[in-house]
């Protein structure tokens, strides 16, 4: 044997030795740690004090032990089978309702279209009493949420209180299988731009998504607008079937890296494209993730498509699914990915927490440009940075105080008992009387809300207390509360096109349910209007080809 192949063996001997060592460590860590752990729960279960219930302990347990991980590997008891069902394929059995709860009522918010609560008679505003013979007073919105849903084909009778009404009303269901659509509206908007709002990312986004484009192409599409606002993402299969819709066959679309060497793979695009040539504009904001990003991302890095809105939710870690024993899955982090120009788009570093055991975002120090098909810089580890920039402004105390106090809800629910009907959603706005209308039913209602300005008053009032001040200043003090509450009378008037838009969109949903609340909004939608600024001239060929 030459020294040569003496070498190599030795190599390989040395090698595969580490390789054994290693696992072996791991696997004796794990056994011993685990005989810990059982005799621990054991001991724990027969000598505490107190009764311990041992499936709680063990969730507890379990959930702790997560969530030293990352908010993504999460377990998935038998219990929550249906809810995991709904995440993957947008489907579940039950009557087709989102449910909320409202001055510590649980209530019908908004029916979904066409599925049995709607067919029923079920309307938004409706408060639930009895689900079956069961009184739900006293029980949360997850454990209606989960006696209501149910096997297709079975009934279910809910006993409900409608505002306005003195009675009870019944209503005999059968349970449907409900499918959440993901494509949920699309329409031509402003003669010849292609819209299409994609909501979430499950077994038939890709599916809708392209029914949806092939249908606007034959209505004279010539530009697209794609909408992933609030999309947290889904299947990654689907993200990257949707990319492949604009990219030529065979181009890199995302890679994933994980521990596991099965886990190291790039997913190219398999199928010929939709179209290379269309125009596409892609609307993202915070809560676009994972394979929001993905197609955002994928999208950006091969200059196909100008990005618009706020920077998105940074989440590039991918999630498998493992069978566990009992029915119950874990559902587990088990690869970080990465687009085409190379980058990461995780913001928050899991494996790494500061001294108080709180994870913080990637460093500044590791963040670098990457460089996009046309030399475009982009940076890793701050999500998805837009093209163009978009802020909307923050809602006033007022309006925030109206919407989350349920007024807006509340209103809504009175003005369907008392109209029939409305004109289409796209036309539909309060008219000037009908605000009046409103103003006056709050004042009836005693509605009251704090201004910032007022809980600065507040504590400007205590630290003149304790600084012995007050008795000098509360003269002007009091002026100064005067004022406040006479300009405080004037917001439901200065903040009034803001409520409008809040109260005609909730009075829509009432007659046209989730299609008619985007279609409330489109004519006003800051994103879009600057969608089609960037459209227009030679801006958007501009911004991809780094001009601009």
């Amino acid at each position: 044997m030459n020294k040569i192949k003496r070498k190599i063996i030795t190599s390989a001997i040395v090698i595969a030795s580490f390789i054994w060592f290693g696992f072996a460590v791991d696997l004796f860590e794990i056994t011993k740690n685990l005989e810990v752990f059982n005799s621990l729960y054991k001991e724990l279960n027969i000598a505490y004090v107190d009764d311990t219930d041992p499936g709680d302990l063990m969730t507890v347990g379990i959930d702790a032990m997560l969530k030293s991980l990352d908010p993504y590997t999460t377990y998935i008891p038998e219990s929550r089978m249906e809810d995991f069902r709904f995440m993957t394929t947008g489907q579940y059995g039950g009557i087709g309702s989102m449910i909320r709860k409202v001055d510590n009522n649980i209530v019908i918010a908004e029916p979904y279209e066409g599925f049995p609560a709607q067919k029923a008679g079920l309307m938004a505003g409706d408060i639930i009493i009895k689900v079956d013979s069961r009184e739900i007073s006293g029980m949360d919105q997850e454990e209606i949420t989960t006696i209501l849903k149910g096997e297709s084909g079975t009934d279910v009778n809910i006993i409900i209180i409608r505002p306005g009404k003195n009675d009870t009303l019944l209503f005999n269901l059968k349970r449907e299988e409900i499918k959440v659509p993901d494509v949920p509206y699309y329409a031509i908007i402003n003669d010849s731009t292609g819209y299409i709002k994609l909501n979430s990312f499950t077994q038939t986004a890709y599916k809708e998504v392209y029914s949806a484009y092939k249908d606007l192409q034959s209505k004279g599409m010539n530009k697209l607008i794609f909408d992933l606002r609030g999309n947290g993402g889904g299947l990654l299969r689907e993200s990257i079937n949707i990319v492949n819709m604009f990219v030529p066959k065979g181009e890199l679309i995302v890679e994933t890296k994980g521990k596991n060497p099965d886990w190291d793979k790039e997913y190219k695009a398999l199928n010929q494209p939709i179209d290379l040539n269309q125009p596409v504009i892609v609307l993202v904001d915070g809560g676009s993730a994972s394979a929001s990003e993905i197609v955002s991302g994928a999208l950006q890095d091969l200059d196909r498509a100008v990005i618009l809105g706020d920077t998105t939710y940074g989440k590039g870690l991918v999630q498998q699914t493992r069978e566990l024993d009992y029915n119950a899955k874990l559902k587990v982090t088990v690869a970080k990915y990465y687009i085409p120009s190379g980058r990461s788009i995780q913001k928050l570093n899991y494996s790494n927490r500061n001294a108080e055991g709180l994870v913080e975002e990637v460093p500044d120090s590791l963040l670098h440009p990457y460089y996009t098909s046309n030399s475009r810089p982009v940076i890793n580890g701050r999500g998805i940075i837009p093209d163009v920039e978009v802020k909307l402004p923050e809602f006033s105390k007022v309006a925030y105080a109206l919407y989350v106090g349920n007024y807006i809800f509340n209103y809504a629910t009175l003005y369907r008992l008392d109209h029939d009907s409305i004109v289409n959603a796209s036309k539909f706005s309060l008219t000037d009387a009908e605000y009046d209308s409103f103003k006056s039913w709050l004042a009836k209602d005693d509605f009251t809300y704090t201004t910032d300005t007022e809980e600065y008053y507040n504590e400007l009032i205590e630290a003149s207390k304790e600084e012995k001040y007050y008795d000098e200043v509360s003269s002007i003090l009091i002026d100064l509360k005067n004022l406040i509450n006479q300009r405080k009378e004037s917001d439901l008037d200065e903040f009034k096109s803001e409520i409008m838009e809040l109260l005609n969109n909730e009075i829509v949903s009432r007659y046209y349910f989730q299609t008619g609340r985007i279609e409330n909004t489109l004519a006003s939608d800051p994103y879009i209007l600057k969608s089609e600024e960037v459209f227009a001239g030679s801006l958007y060929k501009n911004i991809l080809e780094g001009k601009n």
